[in-house]
Order: structure tokens, then C-alpha cells, then sequence
């Protein structure tokens, strides 16, 4: 059998004395070198420190059964195989299972070596010949770290991959019920409508948003992610990835307002464009109890519609009826309102728009020229000049309620359009 060590100046035979001697030293202190392994992963390792007491008996365990392997095989002069350390796997998965990050976990294999070499150090002393046999253990150790640290970094990828699979299939047939208006009666798909707050009588909303870039495939569980992310006052919300259609289902907490809620979504969209992952998002009207559920979807599908190429969001609880009306307007619609009036709004949005502004005003302020004239920070006397400059242009005379809604008609559609792009 061929050596796993590297012979120095010294005797063969005596530095293999004196590795035996460190060695057999270091198995009989196993279970105190783990207790001392654990108690610096603690200090060090924040994932670790915030762990009940009871966490640590199997974190001991598994340390010295670290130690013992490595020693051992050490001692034998062989290298050791994947079945010698078969434990690491099931101990990777309680880990993963746990919540710990792989770094952490890798981590933690970090701080159990480096007590050990430190304790090798020691036990070797300062002769010349502790020195070598102590050199000659270096990469030995190194390779049993990285050894044992791969197979159970492999074994715990494995399962948090089997673990995100899962409970993909678990959020896709949570979400397949919702929105066939249905909430799952029992077992682990009510149990995960509970912990995203959604019930049989919960308030809701329905979100649905597909890339502007079909290329990037990343975009829909980037997003999907930073979505989870934007419930009120909650830890995450329901979101699924359907295709290239990501769905989100965030619940309202009782008294919660739903323009809240849009607004943190927009806040998601907006952090997203500015990350390169711009997306086109509908938001439909609020649900009240699972069986709103499909109407919410559809609702959010339509509002989709209206997005323009560019991506943005349309939020149907920040809409009134109007302003939904007139994203739906057909080109017919469009083509009813007169040139003059197409021109005239062409004309105003390229000078900046403040006809279009004194319109509005005058309309939120029913049609009181005083108010109105507060409102846009001018005297009386400009903005109902300015409303004579629009009859001058448009034929409509804002001070007639019929002319004044076909100008808040024709000021819509073309907002509208231009959302549409």
C-alpha cells in the first residue's frame, strides 16, 4: 500500500513514530476537540449562534465522527472512501432541512478543521521531529476536508434542490385550486395556504406578469423571487411561475388598504426595471374569499392587456371606471374624436401639457374657476383665459358639462394610448 504522506529530511521511521503518536493522542480526545469544534462554529457562525440548545448534540456527533474518520484513515495510512463517511449525507440533508445556508454549512466544516490542526499543532510540540510529522499531516488533512466537505455539499444541494422541486409542485397545485375558486380542505396545500395568509374568506389580489424580454430566461423566477417578497406587514406571498407567466396571490391583512399593496408591487416592478428585468404586470380588483378568485385572475389578465411594450403596471384598484373604460376603448373610439381635438392634445403634450392640466383642474373642481385657478397655482383671471384658449382650438367649450366630458373622454383615450405604446 503506497503512503498518503510525504516523507521530509528525517527519519521515515521515526517521523511515522511521532505521526502515530500525534495521531492516537488526537483520537483519544475526540469527543472534547467536537465540543470545542461546536463551541467556535457558535462564536462564529451567526446561522449557528441563533440555534436552540437541543440543535447541538447532532452537530457534536457529527463532528466527532468527522474526527474519528479522518484520524483513523490517517493512522492507517489509507485514503478514505465515500462509504466512510455516509453519515455526512443524512446529516447534510437535516441541515438543508433546517434552513441553513450552504455557506454556513460549508463554513462550519471550516471551523472544525482549523480545531483540529490547531489541536495537531499543540500535540506535536516543538521538536524538530513534531514539526515534521506535524508537516507531513498538512495536506492529508486538506484532502479529507475537502473531500468530506464536497460529498456533503453535493448531498445538501441534492436536497434543497428536491426540496425547491417540491414545493414548486406544492405552490402550482395550491395555485391551480385558488384560481378554480377552490381552497384545499386538509393536509400540506392547506397547511401552505395558511402560512401565505390566504383562507376561504381572505381578502385578496391577483397579480400577473410576463418579461418584457422573452430571451432573458432568468427574468420570470428572478422576478418571481422579489415578488414573494412584497406582501404588507407578511413574510411572503404565494407566487408561481407558470411558462412565462408569473401569478402572484398576496393576501390583505383585516383593515389593510389594497393601494398599499399595489404600491409595494409597483415599488417591486420599478427595483426590477432598474435591475435590467423590466416586466408588463396587471393587478386585478380586490378578491374577497377564494371563490373571487378566478374573476381576480382574469381581471389581472386584462389588465395585462393594457400595458404597453415597454413594460409598466396597470393596478385596476388605482383606476376609475372611466379611466378602465378607456384603456378597453376599441380604435373606433379613438377615431370618433374629432381632428381638432387630436391635434389640439398632440400639440399641448408636446409644449409640456398645461391646457390639458387647466382641463383637469377645472373638472376635479366642479367646474369652479376659483378653485381651479388654486389648484394650478394661477390667478382666476389665466386659467379662464386658458379655458378660452381651448375652445379657440378644440370647437369645446369646457364651461359645458357634454363639451367638458368629451374632452376628459378624448384626454383619457389618448392616455390610454399612450400606455399602450
Amino acid at each position: 500500500m503506497s503512503s498518503v504522506f510525504a516523507v521530509g529530511g528525517g527519519s521515515g521511521e521515526a517521523v511515522a513514530a511521532e505521526r502515530a503518536r500525534i495521531l492516537s493522542a488526537l483520537l483519544g480526545r475526540v469527543d472534547e476537540l467536537a465540543d470545542r469544534a461546536v463551541a467556535a462554529m457558535r462564536a462564529e457562525i451567526p446561522a449557528y449562534a441563533a440555534q436552540a440548545d437541543d440543535f447541538f448534540p447532532d452537530v457534536v456527533d457529527q463532528v466527532a465522527r468527522h474526527y474519528r474518520t479522518n484520524l483513523s484513515s490517517l493512522l492507517e495510512e489509507r485514503q478514505p472512501q465515500p462509504e466512510d463517511i455516509s453519515f455526512a449525507r443524512r446529516a447534510a440533508m437535516r441541515r438543508a432541512r433546517a434552513g441553513f445556508a450552504l455557506e454556513d454549512y460549508i463554513n462550519a466544516f471550516r471551523v472544525g478543521q482549523q480545531v483540529l490542526w490547531d489541536a495537531m499543532l499543540a500535540t506535536a510540540g516543538d521538536t524538530p521531529l513534531g514539526h515534521e510529522a506535524a508537516l507531513s499531516l498538512t495536506q492529508p488533512l486538506m484532502r479529507f476536508s475537502n473531500f468530506a466537505s464536497t460529498h456533503a455539499g453535493r448531498a445538501y444541494v441534492e436536497f434543497q434542490q428536491y426540496a425547491v422541486a417540491d414545493a414548486d409542485r406544492e405552490r402550482r397545485d395550491l395555485l391551480e385550486l385558488l384560481l378554480a375558486g377552490e381552497m384545499p380542505p386538509h393536509g400540506p396545500l392547506a397547511a401552505a395556504a395558511r402560512a401565505y395568509g390566504l383562507g376561504q374568506d381572505a381578502r385578496m389580489l391577483v397579480a400577473a406578469a410576463v418579461p418584457v424580454d422573452s430571451s432573458n430566461g432568468d427574468t420570470p423566477h428572478s422576478a418571481s423571487a422579489a415578488l414573494a417578497r412584497a406582501g404588507v406587514r407578511q413574510a411572503k406571498t404565494l407566487v408561481v411561475v407558470r411558462q412565462s407567466e408569473i401569478v402572484a396571490v398576496p393576501a390583505l391583512l383585516p383593515g389593510a388598504d389594497p393601494l398599499e399593496l399595489c404600491a409595494r408591487l409597483e415599488a417591486v416592478h420599478e427595483r426590477l426595471r432598474r435591475d435590467g428585468l423590466p416586466l408588463a404586470m396587471g393587478i386585478g380588483t380586490v378578491a374577497a374569499g377564494v371563490a373571487e378568485l378566478p374573476r381576480a385572475y382574469r381581471e389581472a389578465r386584462s389588465a395585462l392587456q393594457c400595458v404597453g411594450d415597454d413594460g409598466g403596471v396597470a393596478a385596476l384598484p388605482r383606476l376609475s371606471p372611466f379611466e378602465y373604460l378607456a384603456l378597453h376603448a376599441d380604435d373606433t373610439a379613438r377615431r370618433i374624436v374629432d381632428p381638432r381635438v387630436r391635434a389640439f392634445l398632440d400639440d399641448d403634450r408636446a409644449r409640456g401639457g398645461m391646457l390639458i392640466a387647466t382641463i383637469r383642474a377645472f373638472a376635479e373642481a366642479d367646474m369652479n374657476l376659483r378653485v381651479a385657478g388654486e389648484r394650478l397655482q394661477v390667478h382666476p383671471n389665466t386659467a379662464q383665459y386658458r379655458l378660452g384658449r381651448i375652445e379657440e382650438r378644440t370647437g369645446r367649450n369646457p364651461r359645458h358639462v357634454s363639451h367638458l366630458v368629451d374632452l376628459l373622454v378624448a384626454i383619457a383615450l389618448d392616455d390610454a394610448g399612450i400606455a399602450l405604446g
